[in-house]
């Protein structure tokens, strides 16, 4: 495996140290080496993304201003922080501290860690973005990933793009379903023609008819003049039926013979007009189960089902998460002037959540932070309730760390639970308190488990303690949850 972070340091305890936080941070692929012996990690790692530079020779107060140039001339793309102790900065020419991207020092503080980290993580993220966007046209913005399931849904994209072959866009509520279908029309002889999109379901019964078709004045009452369609309006170019599952019946039927017959009217007139559009169709809904409770037309089905493109939710690629925020955060920068960057932590939260909104839940989610943190860090208690009860247990020490300002990477603790009613007579041999607090706090842990389903956030919540005060309990008392013995 490829080395990513690569540790110099001849002061052999600090390199030791730093190496086991940035594991415990669960930062891949790291390696330790000294002086004399770097070089060839940086010829055989050429994706190498960021050396971290601290006691180079004997003297640790001199600046290792060789070191960082024979560093730029092997790793010109690594990014360098220099590692030093605290009170002792050591001083460089402009042109070589121009060249660093970070100072850190030591004691390792979490805060100024977790800070460096997230800016090294952005720059990744950014490099691999604009790549994949060299590859790929402007548009393709909205798809970026480089996960195999949304590589092939671009695959997808520009082979049927070519063709007039009616498109069925299949998945979840925010999965990207409307921005296929613009790509769809991007990419295809229609492209200088309109894309109309109409939502089936969000338009009453007795309306949609004359939404999609238009209407002759006099037609109805309220018809007090003649109106244009959404077939009309998007003549020479692409219609987008969205969620056609919602369709009514009576509907389905006059769509099927547009399909067919590729002519409509408008509602009060008997005057044929062409359908000179690309049908696109997108659903959340199993539309075969809609056909076995006899909501939806199977012929119709099958008429519109004639290139399915089925969406992948954001939990199915979290590996293209990284990818997506960043996206947002440019989105964010150049429509609001507003940059911030995620810790972290708060990244492998938003990595274990579940997303139900899937990309339109994660874009709402950095909205909301570009408010809250405007030029600013958003770390991992920053993040609502619901996404934080994600956290992974086993590094909730990091996250009592960060809620700490200035404090060194610990696990924290908390005052003990104290029993709302005390008990006020002793038996008349006395009792242990130590075992006696124990075992009740122990009681109510696994009460509080039970009651939140093994959710640790949700039981802390009930015992009205921090998360990670519960978690440093729970390796106390040796509790696991259920899920744990499973």
């Amino acid at each position: 495996m490829k080395t990513a972070l690569l540790v110099i340091d001849d002061n052999l305890a600090r390199a030791n140290e730093l190496c086991l936080l940035l594991r415990f941070l669960e930062e891949p692929r790291i390696a330790q080496a000294e002086s004399s012996n770097w070089t060839g990690f940086a010829e055989n790692n050429p994706d190498l993304r960021c050396i971290l530079l601290g006691q180079y020779g004997s003297n640790d107060d001199q600046p290792p201003i060789d070191a960082i140039h024979a560093i730029r001339a092997l790793a010109p793309r690594a990014a360098l922080v220099l590692v030093e102790d605290a009170g002792q900065p050591r001083n460089l020419p402009i042109v070589v501290e121009a060249s660093c991207s970070a100072r850190l020092t030591h004691p390792f503080r979490y805060p100024q860690l977790s800070q460096i980290l997230a800016k090294l993580q952005q720059s990744a993220v950014r490099e691999a973005r604009n790549t994949q966007l060299g590859r790929h046209s402007e548009l393709f913005r909205s798809l970026i990933g480089n996960s195999p399931t949304i590589a092939h849904i671009r695959e997808l994209v520009q082979r049927v793009a070519s063709s007039e072959s009616t498109v069925m866009i299949l998945g979840e509520s925010g999965t990207g379903k409307e921005v296929v279908a613009r790509n769809i029309h991007y990419y295809s002889h229609r492209s200088q023609g309109p894309f109309v999109p109409v939502n089936c379901g969000a338009i009453p019964d007795n309306l949609l008819e004359s939404e999609l078709f238009g209407h002759e004045k006099g037609s109805f009452t309220g018809a007090i003049s003649t109106r244009r369609g959404r077939f009309e309006l998007a003549r020479g170019g692409t219609l987008f039926l969205d969620e056609i599952g919602d369709m009514p019946l009576n509907m389905q039927v006059k769509l099927l013979r547009v399909l067919q017959e590729r002519t409509f009217e408008r509602v009060g007139s008997d005057r044929s007009l062409e359908a000179d559009v690309r049908i696109i169709a997108a659903t959340h809904r199993n539309l075969e189960d809609l056909i076995k409770a006899g909501s939806f037309r199977e012929d119709l089905y099958y008429r519109l089902h004639v290139f399915p493109i089925e969406m992948p939710t954001l939990r199915d690629r979290v590996e293209d998460l990284p990818l997506l925020i960043e996206e947002l955060v440019e989105r964010a920068a150049n429509e609001q002037g507003v940059r911030f960057a995620l810790s972290p932590a708060a990244l492998r939260c938003l990595g274990h959540y579940p997303w139900p909104g899937n990309v339109r839940e994660l874009a709402n989610l950095m909205e909301r932070l570009a408010i809250m943190k405007p030029d600013g860090r958003a770390d991992l208690n920053d993040l609502p309730a619901k996404f934080r009860a994600y956290y992974p247990d086993e590094l909730a020490a990091v996250e009592a760390a960060a809620s700490v300002p200035n404090t060194s990477l610990s696990v924290s603790t908390a005052d003990a639970i104290v029993p709302s009613e005390p008990v006020t007579t002793l038996p008349p041999d006395g009792l242990d308190l130590r075992q006696y607090i124990a075992d009740l706090e122990t009681s109510l842990i696994q009460t509080a488990l039970e009651d939140a389903n093994g959710v640790v956030a949700h039981a802390a919540s009930l015992l009205k303690m921090r998360r990670t005060t519960l978690v440093e309990k729970m390796r106390k008392y040796s509790i696991r949850r259920d899920d744990d013995e499973a």
